[in-house]
């Protein structure tokens, strides 16, 4: 068994998933694979099974009926940590993040001594490619909201390409994580960050997906605007004590 695992949720993913998972598999540091299928009705469950014939390091959890973005993380992550993962990473089965960059986070986390590598759109600058503008600018604006309203020093606190170290999710305690939109990957930084955990972002160039369809919905929009005050207000009646001695972020209250 590797070190490394990529949890990769899916839902009607037909078009992307065989392209994703050879990618993964075709790196030169050797990746596990978990797919996290919510009941897709295009059959990107069975094109799963079809190539755990062809790689024994790709595995696959079907759950039934759209259970949510957040959800299918934290099944995962449990799922990974039980099986002595050390190097538990995330990711978007449609090619928006590089599949190449998992090496990236992987060095930033393994040999450069970081809890949390973070495939940061915006720490360089803004590096994404066909959204349309007013996208980049709602998305790249959400990142100031949550930085002022929790005083997280990270540019891209919504972003969903993220390897987190197995001390990280074992400090959280992932069942009371709450959100199952972008208000999720908000909230399993804030923790990480309150927890004192050296958190570093690493540059990536996102591409918006060119087959397959979107998730993006208001509602997952909504979470995150309100969450973002959830969060803050809670944190204060809340003890956050590091279970680690490795280099911290200051933890702003």
């Amino acid at each position: 068994m590797n070190d490394c695992i990529v949890v990769i949720p899916t839902y009607n993913e037909l078009e992307n998933v065989e392209a994703i998972i050879r990618k993964v598999f075709s790196l030169n540091h050797p990746f596990d694979l978990l797919i996290i299928d919510d009941g897709s009705p295009d059959g990107t469950a069975g094109v799963v099974k079809d190539l755990m014939k062809e790689f024994p390091g790709l595995h696959l959890v079907e759950r039934k009926g759209k259970l949510g973005l957040g959800t299918a993380y934290i099944h995962g992550f449990k799922w990974a940590l039980e099986k002595g993962y050390n190097y538990i990473f995330e990711m978007d089965a449609d090619f928006s993040h590089p599949p190449e960059d998992l090496i990236r986070l992987y060095n930033a986390c393994a040999n450069e001594g970081h809890d949390v590598a973070v495939g940061s759109r915006y720490i360089t600058g803004v590096n994404v490619v066909n959204w349309p503008i007013n996208r980049v600018l709602m998305s790249y604006f959400a990142g100031y909201y949550v930085r002022t309203i929790t005083g997280m020093p990270i540019m891209d606190p919504t972003a969903g390409f993220i390897c987190y170290t197995a001390k990280v999710l074992n400090t959280i305690n992932l069942d009371n994580i709450r959100f199952i939109g972008y208000a999720f990957q908000i909230e399993m930084k804030f923790n990480s960050w309150k927890y004192g955990f050296s958190i570093t972002e690493v540059p990536i160039i996102f591409t918006d997906r060119t087959k397959g369809a979107s998730k993006m919905s208001k509602g997952i929009f909504k979470e995150a605007i309100f969450g973002v005050i959830t969060l803050k207000i809670n944190s204060y009646f809340k003890r956050y004590i590091p279970k680690h001695s490795a280099q911290k972020l200051p933890a702003n209250s």
